[in-house]
């Protein structure tokens, strides 16, 4: 590990602002290429790009301390040279004759490269820790870029406190402003220049997030953390600083008036919110999926960033402004209107189940909205206790892995077949739109068996001619299992085999004749699909 030492004994230098540009070229890059590109050619320039990119905005030759000489300058090395050709030698070929296994290629040579620019030989094991190390390497990057924000000179922190109390709140009103609009589809009619803009421009969640994965990755590629530790790049945070002290913070005003701003958008969405959907009976045709699937989606995704908005608000220097007991109230009265927001997506999803029952992306809705719910009480206690941003950061990850886990453990399939078919079997048959058309598992399927005693002869059929189907599928399923041996064994499986084998004869009919089994099937989709 000795190629580690030249990094760990020196400071990291300040951020330079061509790191920025380096940045938001890598985000737009990779927007062009990995979402709406088509092939290896683009690849191929985004690899070539990004070696350009990371070679000017690298933060150049570091120091040992501000009285030792310069250490030699990367581009002098001869590492950097050779795999920079090797580098572009992957992307031609890529071009010329492109594969999966030199999309690999081409990113190690990447990382390697990355090593190199940062002065240390790209060793194997070298070039694997610098893959490895970028997403922690990426959050130390941006807390690093943080503190040189607020370590500049006061008369630059006040001028751009200045422009910020004018442009993150306008900033907040059009993203809060445009995501109630995509969540209701009546106010996306009425603004229909605004819809038409959105479908030519607006980034999807999948699209913003590759923009986060991708900023975070190319920080983490420009501010390396070879061999450093977390204690030595975090030592500096200032959220552990004491509250109260009379340090005003050129954020203030800018916070403030955001915050004033959400409340009041906030406050005038909310009264749309429960005129438009509380307390009413929906007509034929409402329009269940723009307003509670879609639009629940939204809005969950309003709250994601609230709670980013906020949870970023109260940290480092702020929590030393004699102001801060006045930026606090705005923020119990945001965090309000947020918890009634919650408690509308809630009400959205009910909606949607309401009408023609539940499905196992509704439960992720459920368990999605709830984390983002326990999520944004987390940073609420932050607020209160004080604490600082990686304590909020660790219970967000413990939120969102217990959300998971707590999905991958659930029988979540024969929670919503269960559902389903006691609606059904209470007289709304709406559900059974659901039985029809979505994969039931395992664990679901055996909570088909009550539906052969539904009236309605057409869905009884259809579910008897589901599970002769399902019970032919599971014999040949018990034979292959047999024949790989114990590992195989699934218990699941296993009990769906004896169970639908003891009820056999109550779909025999079916099970015998394969063309009234399709046929059955069939109708029972046809007549389901009113419901859809």
């Amino acid at each position: 590990m000795d190629a580690f030492k030249p990094i760990t004994e020196r400071p990291w230098p300040p951020a330079k602002w061509r790191e920025g540009i380096a940045i938001l070229g890598t985000v737009v890059l990779s927007d062009l290429v990995l979402y709406r590109g088509h092939g290896f050619t683009g690849l191929a320039v985004l690899f070539a790009a990004t070696s350009v990119l990371l070679t000017l905005a690298s933060p150049g030759p570091r120091f040992k301390d501000s009285n030792t000489v310069k250490t030699p300058s990367p581009l002098r090395s001869w590492s950097f040279w050779v795999v920079g050709v090797l580098l572009l030698a992957s992307t031609a070929k890529l071009v010329w004759c492109g594969s999966p296994l030199l999309v690999v290629v081409a990113i190690a040579m990447l990382a390697a490269f990355t090593a190199a620019l940062s002065g240390v030989c790209p060793h194997v094991l070298e070039t694997v820790f610098m893959a490895v190390q970028i997403i922690p390497a990426g959050y130390f990057g941006l807390c690093h870029y943080e503190r040189s924000f607020k370590e500049r000179p006061r008369h630059h922190a006040v001028t751009s406190g200045r422009w910020l109390a004018v442009l993150l709140p306008l900033a907040a009103f059009v993203v809060f402003g445009l995501l109630f609009i995509l969540a209701n589809p009546n106010l996306v009619t009425f603004f229909r220049d605004v819809r038409q803009w959105l479908e030519r421009f607006a980034p999807t969640v999948p699209e913003m997030l590759l923009w986060v994965a991708t900023a975070w990755t190319t920080v983490g590629l420009l501010r390396p953390m070879l061999g450093r530790t977390t204690e030595e790049i975090l030592d500096s945070d200032e959220d552990s600083s004491p509250v109260g002290s009379d340090s005003p913070s050129p954020w203030y005003a800018a916070l403030r008036n955001t915050l004033t701003t959400v409340i009041l958008l906030f406050a005038v969405y909310l009264a749309f919110e429960f005129n438009t959907l509380w307390f009413r009976v929906f007509p034929k045709g409402f329009y269940y999926s723009g307003y509670a699937h879609e639009g629940a989606a939204w809005l969950t995704v309003a709250l994601a960033l609230a709670t980013l908005m906020l949870s970023l608000a109260f940290r480092g220097g702020m929590l030393q402004d004699p102001r801060l007991p006045r930026l606090r109230r705005l923020a119990w009265l945001w965090s309000l209107e947020n918890m009634i927001l919650a408690i509308a997506v809630y009400h959205r999803l009910l909606i949607y189940v309401g009408f023609n029952g539940m499905t196992r992306m509704r439960v992720i809705g459920f368990l999605g909205i709830s984390a983002v719910v326990v999520g944004f009480a987390m940073v609420v206690w932050k607020i209160i206790g004080n604490h600082n941003f990686l304590w909020l950061i660790r219970r967000q990850l413990w939120t969102l892995a217990l959300a998971v886990y707590l999905f991958a453990l659930a029988p979540t399939d024969a929670i919503v077949v269960r559902y389903n078919v006691h609606r059904i079997l209470a007289g709304d048959l709406a559900p059974s739109v659901q039985i029809s058309v979505h994969p039931i598992d395992s664990e679901g399927v055996l909570q088909l068996l009550p539906l052969l005693r539904c009236s309605d002869p057409i869905i009884s059929h259809g579910v008897a001619a589901m599970l002769a189907e399902r019970q032919i599928t599971a014999e040949q399923l018990a034979q292959q299992r047999r024949n790989k041996g114990w590992t195989a064994y699934q218990g699941a499986d296993s009990l769906v085999h004896r169970t639908l084998n003891a009820h056999a004869d109550q779909w025999s009919e079916w099970t015998k004749d394969s063309r009234r089994r399709s046929e059955s099937l069939q109708k029972f989709r046809g007549y389901a699909y009113q419901w859809y």
